[in-house]
């Protein structure tokens, strides 16, 4: 049965609200994003300097809300210690490590020339 566009906007708001209230590692990525939409308002970054920062921003938190739900996904199917899980969720957590490398490169190289000019 097909579900009305309405909930699933709805259900995804919910995901999201669970998201950012109950998992730790969100909190501190969305406290992360907020410092760097702030900075980049601060330093009037120009319009391409935004969208990658938004891609960047983006992209972490929406592998960490991935690797959130693996997480879950596989303690539920498998509750206790598994060496085969553990991979599993190690290289879902690589995963949001490696975008987050990559994103404070891009940060460096939008941002270091910029905060430079300004002191």
């Amino acid at each position: 049965m097909a579900q009305k566009t309405g909930n699933m906007f709805i259900n995804a708001f919910e995901g999201l609200a669970y998201f950012f209230r109950n998992e730790r590692n969100g909190r501190i990525q969305s406290v992360i994003a907020i410092f760097t939409m702030a900075l980049a308002a601060f330093l009037h970054i120009g319009s391409m300097e935004w969208i990658i920062v938004l891609i960047c921003t983006g992209s972490v938190l929406s592998l960490e809300m991935l690797n959130s739900v693996l997480e879950k996904l596989c303690d539920l199917l498998h509750p206790g210690f598994d060496a085969r899980i553990k991979i599993i969720k190690d290289m879902a957590a690589g995963a949001v490590l490696w975008a987050s490398i990559i994103s404070a490169a891009i940060g460096t190289i939008i941002f270091l020339p910029k905060i430079l000019n300004y002191l």
